[in-house]
């Protein structure tokens, strides 16, 4: 039986000399298993120094300002955290249906080598990312697992890739910053507020700041990958027997025999619901008026999972194995909401990003704003709450000095897809899907930020 990732390191009472990227790679693997805590614990003490920042150097950094605002903003963004929790849910519920899980099934089948496996899995991730971040997020770990059935592969360095790919969701159609600003009449439009003109989704996702580092690292990062590959006596591969135990759902095929039985089969039930929600798609639809935001989103996720389940019994299911993906997120959203009140209301955003922008040109703005977007979303992990933070300085600063506003906009999204590499933020419910620590796959993610952050940030200074 193959060892069952656990996130514990490999066994290494006589590790084998390493050399280069491998001995480099080893070396972050090891180190971020023993020193970094649980997520939870890093959203704590992200609290602790903004809180401490705020106090020493925020123009309104009091200490009743802090723990007020704090406390606000632990608050503000509760709706939006069970949105997200949400579209997590239902996309994994549809992910599950029978007619996604066939075709990730039918494709897990192609690789049969572990850097093969690899490859596609980070192809596969970036795919959907680019298409919706919430499926992609579910789609990145489902895809993952089904590879570990076939294919013995260390599996956090599997699950890494796949976070890796995903990140790219950053330079696609559902990036928040480019919806925003592509939104007329949205107060969070900073760029329609500040220019009067609105963002054409066709400027972000079409230019050459968008899409040049998304190709140049679609191949530089599958052979990073390949060259971190842990050696056979360091592989720690997932139990296959286990992913297919855990992933079997338990269908009655008893006949129902009870009113209730037989109700919890209708699927007219079903059909009800999906009835209702499509007429109202089809109204916004006539009308000119539909927008894909965050609760159509849900409601397109939640129509598809009925469908694809059928019946009120088999999504109930599916949700409820989806569930243990959401814990996290809604126990760690409310705890950036306070960092993200503590750093708006006493001005301590300001003075980073104005320190930045302090010293940035015509030329090099993009790149600084590139930069301060890193920094930010380590304590603003939310692409729509650290483009509030940040937009009303790099938008006027752009203004200013004659800068392109869909230049700002890039920069500021591929800031935020590098911090993922190292915030570990966005990779919890992932690591939840996929059954692996987070330690082992930060550990090679880390490897990747450097290179992503010297690809982005060489086409911001080249282009």
């Amino acid at each position: 039986m193959e060892k069952v990732s656990t996130g514990a390191a490999a066994p290494m009472d006589k590790p084998a000399r390493s050399y280069g990227l491998h001995g480099f790679t080893r070396m972050c693997v090891v180190l971020v298993e023993r020193i970094m805590p649980d997520p939870f614990v890093i959203a704590i003490l992200l609290t602790l120094i903004t809180c401490s920042l705020a106090v020493a150097v925020a123009p309104h950094g009091s200490i009743g300002n802090v723990v007020v605002s704090w406390y606000d903003g632990v608050f503000k963004i509760a709706s939006f955290a069970f949105l997200v929790a949400l579209t997590l849910v239902t996309g994994h519920a549809l992910s599950t249906s029978k007619p996604v899980s066939l075709l990730l099934r039918k494709i897990a089948s192609i690789p049969k080598t572990a850097g093969g496996a690899m490859a596609l899995t980070f192809f596969v991730s970036m795919t959907g990312g680019l298409l919706n971040w919430a499926v992609g997020l579910v789609i990145s770990a489902l895809f993952a697992r089904e590879i570990a059935k076939r294919v013995r592969v260390d599996f956090a360095w599997l699950v890494a890739a796949a976070y890796a790919g995903w990140s790219f969701y950053v330079c696609g159609i559902s990036s928040s910053i480019a919806l925003l600003s592509a939104t007329h009449g949205s107060p969070l439009n900073i760029i329609e507020k500040v220019t009067g003109n609105v963002l054409q989704m066709k400027d972000f996702l079409l230019s050459p700041l968008n899409f040049v580092p998304l190709l140049v690292l679609a191949v530089v990062i599958p052979v990073v990958f390949r060259m971190m590959m842990p050696r056979d006596n360091e592989t720690i591969a997932a139990d296959p027997r286990r992913l297919i135990e855990e992933d079997v759902v338990e269908v009655s095929k008893s006949r129902p025999t009870t009113l209730a039985a037989r109700l919890d089969s209708a699927w007219v039930l079903n059909l009800i619901l999906v009835v209702l929600g499509l007429g109202y798609i089809v109204m916004k639809l006539a009308v000119g008026s539909f927008t894909m935001d965050l609760n159509m989103l849900v409601m397109i996720f939640l129509l598809l999972g009925l469908v694809t389940h059928w019946t009120p019994r088999a999504y109930l299911t599916a949700i409820n194995n989806a569930a243990r993906v959401a814990g996290p997120i809604l126990l760690q959203f409310p705890i950036y909401g306070g960092i993200m009140g503590v750093m708006t209301a006493t001005g301590l955003a300001d003075v980073i990003a104005k320190w930045f922008i302090g010293f940035s040109t015509t030329h090099t703005l993009p790149f600084w704003s590139f930069v301060s977007s890193t920094l930010i979303s380590m304590f603003v992990p939310s692409a729509g709450g650290h483009w509030i933070v940040q937009a009303p300085f790099v938008v006027p600063a752009a203004q200013h000095l004659g800068v392109p506003q869909h230049a700002v906009a890039i920069s500021v999204a591929l800031g935020e897809g590098v911090a993922d590499m190292i915030q570990p933020m966005w990779v919890i419910p992932l690591l939840a899907i996929a059954g692996v620590g987070m330690g082992r796959v930060m550990g090679y993610t880390v490897i990747i930020f450097f290179i992503m952050f010297a690809v982005m940030g060489g086409t911001l200074l080249l282009l």
